[in-house]
């Protein structure tokens, strides 16, 4: 039976063909080594495919090799790397439909979301293309025989560890920018989406002419991703991923006194004043709260309503998400596909069920079917409820209510969180004064709190990441070293 279900998947697929990557990992080529290992849909509970896993052994193996290719890489002509990053934008693109098909069967995404994410991956690698032609460096003030520049060099090897949620683009947003720049970059793709967020990497750059060794990509566990954090070989870690995980990678990382880029949780706040357009302002707290079954970094995790129209929002949110169909995706006919696994469910339900028993009340959902969550509303959180402080990571609408703007700010403020916010109203000066007195990385004005535009930096503080970012113009502090040089006509005579 489990060969069979195999055959099909492969049937499905014209271009990522199975028969290539089954039971191997890449590292410039495909090599089966490792633990098979297979790959489920969360919806159907059918083996979509099957990886191999790695432990510490290989990822040592692959991190001398990436630092052996990394220098030629860097030294090839800026304009051959840009065309690699490019023609693979134009693989992508060319197969998007049937990669946004693996998006959908391996992580639950609903269609709109798996080709939303295969638009932004396909931004990602194209703005990445742009980056080996722009400026790379400065020159400082000098004197009459010295010259005085600095410039950015490739730091080495990144390894990359990348989330389930958004597998293909959380990777590639961080793979495709560091080859840009000249590094050699290590892949370690979450098991549960190893297809969408390796395989489908490793053979777009490997089809667009990327040099043998300069890519690998290692599904593996926890012994995998702390050997990425201690191999000499790795110059920085770029990790996605829970709070929880991130401090280990920080802590392990810096040990080694590797560079660290955490892009971790957050309890993101979407504000809505009593001004607010109410059919906007629900529509946005849906969205934020429900988008990929609320399993997403940036999910609205509070709504803070203000006390005057606290109760007819809430009358309506509710009536939204009873109305919102929940089932396979690949069906196209719903609006919330399935949590990633039991464990995530769990979560979610113990969350709601502490919650409820805390005095908060069940508004719309709170129950779930296998691994489909009903869309749930939540009304009269407070401080301290297990739905106003935790992540959920699950479709779950918290509702706080607030009397002025300043408990607004205090209770948005009210968590060791600081990714993402929005505030809704009529007034964009007085939602504009509210947010900039958040803390929060990520600041949205009369929008939900679920953003990334590929050419903005991105990134979090306190628990939701150590203060760097990630995109745009952050690229470039992100994978690179500044190097100061001078140049002097003559070498000059020194005293000793």
């Amino acid at each position: 039976m489990e060969t069979a279900q195999h055959t099909t998947s492969a049937a499905k697929s014209a271009w990522l063909d199975e028969s290539n990557w089954r039971d191997a990992i890449f590292n410039g080529r495909w090599e089966r080594v490792g633990q098979p290992t297979d790959v489920f849909s969360p919806a159907t509970g059918e083996a979509i495919g099957r990886i191999a896993l790695v432990g510490a052994a290989e990822v040592s193996r692959s991190a001398a090799t990436a630092r052996d290719a990394q220098r030629a890489w860097h030294q090839l002509d800026f304009e051959q790397r840009a065309r690699i990053l490019r023609k693979a934008a134009d693989l992508a693109e060319a197969h998007l439909p049937e990669l946004a098909d693996w998006i959908v069967r391996e992580s639950g995404s609903v269609r709109a979301k798996a080709e939303f994410e295969m638009g932004i991956t396909i931004r990602s690698l194209r703005e990445a293309a742009a980056m080996p032609s722009q400026p790379q460096g400065l020159v400082l003030p000098g004197s009459s025989d010295r010259i005085s520049l600095c410039r950015r060099l490739p730091l080495g090897v990144i390894g990359v560890i990348a989330p389930f949620n958004f597998p293909l683009y959380l990777a590639m947003r961080a793979v495709a920018p560091a080859l840009a720049v000249g590094n050699a970059v290590v892949l370690k793709p979450d098991p549960r989406t190893t297809i969408s967020g390796g395989v489908v990497i490793a053979q777009l750059l490997a089809e667009a002419g990327l040099p043998e060794g300069v890519l690998h990509v290692l599904p593996g566990g926890g012994d995998a991703g702390a050997a990425l954090c201690s191999d000499p070989n790795i110059a920085m870690i770029a990790f996605t991923g829970s709070t929880a995980a991130g401090r280990k990678v920080g802590e392990l990382a810096g040990r080694h006194l590797k560079k660290v880029s955490l892009e971790l949780g957050g309890k993101n706040s979407l504000i809505v004043l009593d001004d607010a357009d109410m059919d906007l302002a629900v529509s946005n707290a849906a969205w934020g709260a429900y988008l990929h079954q609320g399993q997403i970094c940036m999910a609205t995790g509070r709504i803070l309503v203000q006390r005057g129209i606290a109760e007819e929002f809430t009358r309506r949110l509710a009536e939204k998400a009873s109305n919102l169909p929940v089932g396979d995706p690949s069906t196209n006919q719903v609006a919330l596909g399935p949590l990633i696994n039991r464990t995530q469910i769990a979560h979610a339900q113990d969350i709601v069920d502490r919650s409820v028993s805390a005095g908060a009340k069940l508004e719309a959902g709170g129950t779930h079917e296998g691994l489909f969550f009903k869309a749930t509303v939540l009304s009269g959180v407070c401080p301290g409820m297990p739905a106003f402080e935790e992540e959920v990571f699950g479709p779950v609408a918290p509702i706080t209510t607030f009397e002025t703007d300043e408990e607004a700010i205090t209770l948005a403020n009210q968590t060791e969180y600081g990714l993402s916010a929005g505030v809704i109203s009529r007034s964009v000066s007085r939602a504009f004064s509210l947010g900039n007195r958040l803390r929060t990385g990520l600041l949205h004005i009369n929008d939900q709190t679920v953003a990334d535009d590929v050419v903005n930096p991105f990134g979090g503080v306190g628990a939701s990441g150590n203060g760097t970012s990630i995109g745009g113009p952050a690229n470039w502090e992100e994978f690179t070293q500044w190097q100061w040089v001078t140049v002097r006509g003559t070498a000059q005579a020194y005293p000793f």
